[in-house]
């Protein structure tokens, strides 16, 4: 096995690679992260022991961050490239990629991190801008998907690699009207039976207890 993978199951960033392996079944060692001792060990690797991280021992190479496993991986596999070779269409995957991470995936972490501190410690007002960043990422999100079937265009990229852990805490902390957001909706339930996208929220089954805020009986 040349490839390992540094990972935790529920933890979101984590899936975008996941899933990409799993779309280009590609083999990997999956090597878990835990607790501080796992966190140092990582150190070595990787000094801010940031997860995930995959090390491609037959290239002696590490590769931090998310996107970037992701665009590593094409290099694997033969599936299509999840970063497609067109260089509108790369253009397109690659900033929907950057709007979920910085418009869903971090207010939703922003309100998940707020409930994990001591309650004087809160940010009532930050947890507030959050959902509302959130709202408006939802509104943003249907208009596309109105036009799309995948968020990048007529195949499934690295953005959606990106949406379906972003979108599945979302709606775990915060969630739209389903009514008024159809398209999201459809996209939401494409997502969350794709194969590749099942098998890792089977995964982190294990972990929900893990979640600061309870987990909510309308998510599966």
């Amino acid at each position: 096995m040349t490839l390992t993978l540094h990972e935790h199951p529920f933890a979101a960033y984590c899936w975008k690679p996941l899933i990409a392996l799993y779309e280009r079944e590609v083999p990997f060692e999956p090597h878990f992260v835990g607790g501080e001792e796992d966190r140092a060990e990582l150190a070595k690797l990787w000094p801010p022991a940031s997860i995930p991280v995959l090390r491609d021992e037959s290239a002696a190479l590490t590769v931090p961050e998310s996107t970037t496993i992701v665009e590593y991986l094409d290099g694997f596999g033969g599936a299509p490239p999840l970063v497609p070779a067109e260089p509108a269409a790369a253009r397109t995957a690659r900033l929907w990629d950057r709007v979920i991470d910085g418009q869903v995936m971090t207010p939703m972490q922003k309100i998940v991190a707020d409930a994990l501190r001591p309650e004087g410690d809160r940010d009532p007002f930050g947890v507030a801008e959050a959902r509302a960043g959130l709202d408006a990422s939802y509104d943003l999100l249907d208009g596309r998907l109105a036009r799309e079937t995948w968020l990048a265009g007529p195949t499934f990229t690295l953005a959606d690699c990106a949406a379906a852990p972003a979108l599945h805490y979302a709606y775990v902390v915060n969630r739209w009207d389903e009514a008024g957001f159809p398209n999201l909706t459809r996209y939401f339930s494409s997502l969350m039976t794709r194969p590749s996208v099942a098998r890792v929220v089977d995964e982190a089954r294990e972990y929900r207890e893990l979640f600061p805020l309870g987990w909510p009986d309308h998510v599966d």
